[in-house]
């Protein structure tokens, strides 16, 4: 058996030069060619990681069955909103309940228990559930689940065109879709719609029952009737996301023509893709409004004060701006349109390079969850935690759109900072925001919006799919997680095993392993951060000392820099081997001079991860300032927060002495009780 020493760092041998190139980060904010490149499904790829594959176990085990159990009214109110609910109801509030009330023809009855997005919650669960399924089958998640949709059918049953949304049927059923005089922002009758269709598509991908797709496809069907050009309703989602998701409908049909016999609807697939792009290309454009067929907007607040094609900032409610992001992106996946593409490198852009903290939090301004001005980055900020994962969404699809690793960077920033900071270590308790600073920030069991747990469900369980990609000429290793993957290359099928302690050690090990001997480039990513790019727009800056190290066979291979990945190009054999080593000593991250809010402060990291400060390990934590060139130290630390590397080092306290400081991973906040904190600190 071979042995990796992935713990130390091995002895350099010989330099061996091949024909490498590593694709540099190509700061510039101009548009760029297209170069589409395909993630794996689930079934392609196993996680086996040191550090993910005990996440993914709690998640699995645990949090799907609490959001599920949470949703279904099984809780005690830990927050004082739903403590005041309870004793005004007799009892907690129950997603499902919904479903039943319309199931049993009630209408306009003013009563829904939670907000108007409660429908779609469930079905968001219902999609990352259906992920985790494909991965990790339990017969009893998916009898659970199976029962769900049965109650969502029967609801559906009662119209007989297929319409669900049962706060509008049960509150205001005269103003579907938001039209006269509603309002599908509050309503959200189009985004439920939305996630119910990727819903039913997941699902069905993981277990082959068609009974929510149907429901998905008739509901599809009626909106395609309802809504477009006059004389049909004018309407674009409340809410972004719906557009990518009827996509994913649309590419399901396109892909497997025999799934249309089993629908109890007609299918004409391609008018779920001119779905998507009315809903996107409509933005901005109200037409006449006749007080009936017309929508109501708020401007900025969900991307409808212009053309989206006009828009060359991302703006307004930052949740809904990233998922319609994402779903420009994805429609240029599939009609290479300028405009999409343009669109959302635009977005984008100004998102990574003006806007984005340095955890990966996204949506500076409390009032509206919004994007702020540019450089306007408070230490308190908002920062919701499904707005970070919606960006997360938005650059793999820019990845898969562009074959750019700079993408891959802040998605992998999202997964390690913002995205496990939003639930604890045992899996049940959340947050919804994400500040930088706090005094008092404490985990809740529940919410009256609980939209997070679900995005986070939705994020974790599809990542196995963006670890790896391919296109005709080779392969891309995307993120570095231990794993298991088989990729077919034309009449060759390739192999590869990942092996790794990232994040805590900067090796890993790649096995490529073809069924017969073959020509093809393994493009390898190099983050930014090792390179001492920590953001393709010097949004926030650092220097690293030590190199990169790649190894093919045992040998050492020098390499040029170009678009984020090292591609190998070769004849692979069986038993060819890969070896990575980055640097992942601590490092001093400065922001961008136009950040005024932490102008003379600084921040810790190591490898993807940002540091912090915790009142827990640091007495001093309100005083504490730090030398750029203080002596760091890096350590792993097995009995602490569930097993971390934490820096350590001496620290001014405000008076002429110094004190020991202890930096931990921004994610394990608020897991030792309620206790201050901070991520920047001041430049001493």
């Amino acid at each position: 058996m071979m042995n990796y020493r992935l713990l130390l760092r091995p002895a350099v041998p010989a330099v061996f030069v091949l024909n490498i190139s590593l694709i540099a980060h190509n700061t510039a904010a101009q548009p760029s060619p297209t170069h589409i490149i395909k993630p794996l499904k689930l079934e392609q790829v196993r996680v086996n990681d040191l550090f993910w594959s005990p996440q993914l176990k709690v998640w699995d085990s645990k949090t799907v069955y609490d959001v599920f159990d949470k949703l279904e009214g099984n809780y005690e109110p830990d927050r004082k909103d739903l403590i005041e609910e309870k004793a005004k109801l007799g009892r907690t509030r129950n997603a499902f309940l919904n479903f039943d009330w319309v199931a049993q023809g009630q209408k306009n009855t003013g009563k829904h228990d939670g907000p108007p997005w409660y429908d779609g919650l469930v079905y968001e669960t219902i999609r990352g559930a259906a992920d985790l399924l494909e991965t990790y089958p339990d017969p009893k998640l998916e009898q659970k689940i199976d029962a769900y949709i049965d109650r969502i059918v029967a609801a559906q049953a009662v119209d007989p065109d297929g319409y669900l949304n049962t706060y509008t049927t049960l509150v205001k059923p005269t103003q579907r879709w938001g039209t006269n005089g509603g309002d599908d922002k509050w309503q959200h009758d189009v985004y439920n719609a939305g996630t119910l269709i990727e819903a039913a598509v997941h699902y069905y991908k993981a277990t082959g029952k068609t009974k929510l797709l149907d429901a998905a496809t008739k509901f599809s069907n009626y909106m395609y009737r309802q809504m477009g050009p006059a004389p049909k309703f004018n309407v674009v989602p409340g809410h972004g996301g719906p557009e990518e998701a009827i996509l994913k409908l649309y590419w399901l049909f396109r892909d497997e023509p025999s799934l249309k016999a089993k629908m109890s609807v007609p299918v004409e697939e391609k008018q779920y893709y001119d779905m998507a792009k009315f809903w996107i290309e409509q933005r901005g454009n109200y037409g006449e409004k006749d007080g009936s067929h017309s929508r109501k907007s708020d401007e900025s607040y969900n991307q409808d004060h212009m053309s989206v094609f006009k828009q060359k900032t991302i703006e307004g409610h930052a949740v809904r701006a990233t998922l319609l992001a994402t779903g420009v992106a994805a429609t240029a996946l599939e009609n290479n349109d300028p405009r999409y593409v343009e669109t959302a490198n635009a977005y984008w852009d100004n998102m990574i390079g003006k806007r984005m903290f340095i955890t990966g939090g996204e949506g500076a301004i409390a009032d509206g969850e919004r994007f702020g001005a540019n450089y306007f980055m408070p230490e308190s900020a908002y920062l919701e935690s499904c707005a970070a994962i919606g960006s997360a969404f938005f650059s793999q699809r820019m990845n898969q759109l562009k074959a750019d690793g700079k993408y891959i960077d802040e998605l992998e920033r999202v997964l390690y900072n913002n995205l496990l900071s939003s639930v604890s270590l045992d899996g049940s308790h959340y947050f919804y925001e994400n500040p930088l600073i706090a005094t008092d920030h404490k985990r809740w069991a529940w919410h009256s919006c609980p939209c997070c747990p679900p995005m986070l469900l939705k994020m974790v369980s599809a990542m196995p799919e963006y670890i790896y990609a391919y296109d005709k000429e080779g392969i891309y290793v995307n993120l570095f997680i231990g794993s298991d993957a088989t990729i077919k290359q034309d009449d060759n099928s390739v192999a590869i095993k990942q092996i790794t302690n990232y994040p805590w050690k900067g090796e890993s090990v790649i096995l490529v392993d073809p069924t017969t001997s073959k020509s093809f480039t393994v493009n390898v990513r190099i983050p930014g951060w090792a390179q001492g790019k920590e953001n393709p727009f010097d949004l926030y800056t650092s220097k690293v000392t030590e190199p990169v190290i790649l190894k093919v066979n045992d040998k050492k291979v020098s390499f040029k820099v170009k678009n984020g990945y090292a591609a190998i190009q070769r004849t692979w054999k069986k038993g060819d081997k890969i070896e990575l080593s980055l640097p992942m000593q601590p490092r001093i991250v400065f922001p961008h001079d136009s950040i005024q809010s932490v102008k003379g402060k600084i921040a810790l990291a190591s490898g993807p991860i940002v540091y912090g400060f915790e009142g827990v390990d640091n007495p001093t934590l309100s005083d504490l300032a730090l030398n750029a060139n203080a002596a760091l130290q890096l350590n792993y630390k097995s009995e602490l927060l569930n097993g971390v590397n934490v820096i350590t080092g001496r620290a001014g306290n405000g008076a002429s002495s110094e004190v020991t400081f202890t930096a931990i991973p921004f994610y394990t906040f608020g897991n030792r009780g309620v206790s201050p904190y901070k991520v920047w600190i001041k430049h001493q």
